[in-house]
């Protein structure tokens, strides 16, 4: 387990030789919850069935049978709300520990990742196609009318969020499992990082027809860029919010350019 510090809160926070430099993780006393018994410990099971949940949000998102993006609205707030719902009763009143008061420096945070995923994205994607192929993300498609687009955001800003709970409770179950295994807490959050990406990656292959060098370098890598979001601010609020603005970007410039060439 890491060596720990108290603070004045009586909450337990990591030594500074187990935490990285203050440019990856603010230097604000926060820890990530519930793997090392801060407020509690969860059990390996609990962690197992959350990761589960995880999954079966997704399978409910990806086979939901949504003709369009108000009927998508069924299974774009059933995404999140079945991790959730799994994560508050093992978490006994706790579950908002993932989340914080949204402050102005949190603002600018998500602005600042939303700005770098894209920026790494577009790097990423440019070597992967040159290399690789690339297909296209239809999630746009067919979306035209005023009603349309406004359940196309609506939803995908629920989506999104569900996302993020698919990515960082899972994220937080491996760096339970590595910390109580005896490894330390830096080189547990590099491994969280790198199998949530690649879980995360994964899932997107679906969408981009299976490219796998698409999926797992590109989506793999920006989800990288929007976990460290977490990584820095212990903010759940902040990976969504940054996250939302990366692709509600990407989204709305798909939008402008189809209603341009229709």
């Amino acid at each position: 387990m890491p060596q720990t510090v108290s603070t004045t809160d009586d909450r337990l926070v990591p030594t500074e030789r187990q935490r990285f430099g203050r440019a990856v993780e603010r230097d604000d006393g926060r820890d990530f919850p519930f793997y090392d018994g801060n407020p509690f410990g969860l059990a390996r099971w609990q962690w197992i069935i959350v990761v589960l949940a995880c999954a079966l949000g997704f399978f409910v998102l990806i086979l939901y049978p949504a003709r369009n993006d108000v009927q998508a609205l069924v299974s774009r707030i059933l995404f999140p709300a079945i991790p959730l719902t799994v994560f508050i009763a093992f978490t006994r009143g706790q579950w908002t520990a993932i989340m914080h008061r949204i402050r102005g420096r949190d603002v600018w945070a998500m602005v600042l990742f939303a700005a770098a995923n894209l920026v790494v994205t577009i790097i990423v994607g440019i070597v992967v196609k040159a290399l690789f192929g690339a297909n296209a993300n239809a999630a746009v498609d067919g979306v035209h009318d005023p009603g349309a687009v406004v359940a196309f955001y609506v939803g995908t800003g629920i989506q999104l969020f569900g996302e993020e709970l698919f990515t960082i409770l899972p994220f937080l179950a491996v760096l339970a499992f590595c910390t109580s295994g005896g490894l330390s807490r830096r080189p547990a959050i590099v491994i969280a990082l790198v199998v949530t990406a690649a879980w995360f990656a994964a899932a997107h292959l679906p969408t981009y027809q299976w490219n796998f060098a698409q999926a797992f370098l590109v989506i793999g890598v920006a989800r990288i860029v929007l976990t460290l979001a977490y990584v820095r601010t212990k903010n759940i609020l902040v990976s969504t919010g940054a996250h939302i603005l990366n692709d509600w970007v990407i989204f709305t410039f798909a939008l402008v350019v189809a209603s341009a060439t229709a």
